[in-house]
């Protein structure tokens, strides 16, 4: 499973958003409960949603083994 966690984790007191991924903390909490479709669609809007808040843009995602890739 894809994440845009860059393990920087650190709350924005402004914006409200993770100055290392962009996402907001219910994002965060509901990460593993979301489709991929709403993992992929999330993660296209990370990118400008970091940009318009001045914050650095993560420079690649990473990509964490889950049961179904280990079978």
């Amino acid at each position: 499973m894809q994440t845009p966690c860059i393990h920087v984790c650190s709350i924005d007191s402004e914006t409200a958003l993770c100055t290392g991924c962009g996402r907001t903390l219910p994002e965060i909490g509901g990460w593993m409960s979301f489709s991929d479709e709403e993992r992929r669609r999330l993660m296209t809007l990370l990118p400008a949603r970091l940009a318009a808040c001045g914050l650095t843009t993560p420079s690649k995602p990473t990509q964490q083994a889950t049961a179904e890739q280990r079978a």
